[in-house]
């Protein structure tokens, strides 16, 4: 009986450390956190905030001195026809809202009418001289003393101003978001290790979801009163 109860309890922490490996590997990676789109002066903006795990490897690169560079991609799309823009308000009634990865609504993706498509590259860098962590955006960058700091930069990112005449206020509209690390990108001896090796695959798939401009505009009219 104590031989069975030892041969349980070791079982049971062997369970116990193979889930808490899966769950660590699980967290690597990047993951949409927040999506929303904005209303201003300029026009609409679609936003989208990030979970970002980095594992050892992209880790160990970095801190040897390898830039990093980060695409943040953003569509909006709209039916072309009225029966199909109804179509898919109908099949919306019955399937979520939101949807990562590929969504019962794509399969139309090519009777649809891309209202907008942007994307943003970041460049993340470590100096091994002052032992910080640098987010480019173009000629802009900004300095952080560690590299938490640095991703919750990267994190939050945002699309260029879509001018609000692009968009009809009745109707429905399928934005999109995602963000990805660019292999292409890496210095050369890495892009030919990085296209057989998962590490490197660091992509949060695209995460749709549906939008309303007349929901938008109540919603500021509410804010402003």
């Amino acid at each position: 009986m104590h031989c069975c109860k030892k041969l349980l309890s070791a079982l049971l922490r062997g369970m116990l450390l193979a889930w808490l490996f899966a769950a660590t590997a699980q967290a690597d990676g990047i993951a949409v956190n927040k999506v929303e789109i904005r209303l201003g002066e300029d026009g609409y903006q679609l936003s989208a905030s990030y979970d970002i795990n980095l594992n050892f490897v992209v880790k160990q690169a970095l801190s040897r001195g390898v830039p990093i560079y980060f695409v943040g991609e953003f569509s909006l799309t709209h039916a072309r026809w009225g029966w199909l823009d109804a179509a898919q308000q109908a099949m919306l009634r019955s399937i979520p809202r939101y949807f990562v990865g590929e969504s019962p609504l794509t399969r139309w993706s090519w009777l649809d009418e891309e209202i907008f498509n942007g994307e943003q590259t970041v460049k993340l860098s470590y100096s091994v001289l002052t032992g910080r962590y640098r987010i480019s955006r173009g000629a802009l960058f900004q300095n952080f003393a560690s590299l938490e700091d640095a991703l919750n930069m990267l994190s939050r990112q945002s699309s260029t101003a879509i001018p609000a005449e692009l968009m009809k206020k009745n109707g429905n509209y399928m934005a999109a978001a995602r963000l990805r690390l660019d292999i292409a990108q890496l210095p050369k001896p890495l892009q030919v290790n990085a296209l057989t090796d998962n590490d490197w695959t660091l992509d949060s798939d695209w995460y749709r979801w549906v939008i309303s401009p007349a929901e938008i505009a109540v919603h500021n009219d509410g804010k402003t009163e």
